[in-house]
């Protein structure tokens, strides 16, 4: 069993940047790829960035990429993503989630565990 926990959601104006975390615990994190999620009010869950166990891997959808970064420190056992020039489409509940079966799945079905979300408010 793996427990996620994401932190460091909040409001900030577009163009502005923030970061969210999210932390692991229970199993050894780098035997888990890790993604990204989110959804905004009345959306299905999307796919944001997803990185693999080593950190060696990445790949991001294609409306963040260039301004989303994902990175893991498996020696603190939290994955991270920088959001970079934020849009107010990019509202919504962030999740984190891990898979040991896939490498930097794209598809959420792949990941095992998710966290509870963070919010990130963009105000335009």
């Amino acid at each position: 069993q793996v427990q996620l926990v994401e932190s460091g959601g909040g409001l900030v104006q577009a163009g502005g940047s923030l970061r969210v975390s999210c932390v692991a615990s229970g199993r050894t994190f780098s035997d888990y790829s890790m993604g990204w999620f989110r959804q905004a009010p009345g959306k299905e869950r999307e796919f944001v960035a997803a990185i693999s166990g080593s950190g060696l891997s990445e790949t991001y959808a294609n409306s963040v990429k260039g301004r989303f970064t994902i990175s893991r420190d498996n020696a603190k056992n939290t994955v991270y993503l920088q959001m970079n020039s934020l849009k107010a489409e990019d509202t919504a509940v962030y999740y984190c989630a891990a898979s040991q079966r896939y490498s930097y799945s794209v598809n959420r079905n792949d990941y095992e565990y998710w966290g509870q979300g963070t919010q990130v408010t963009v105000s335009s």
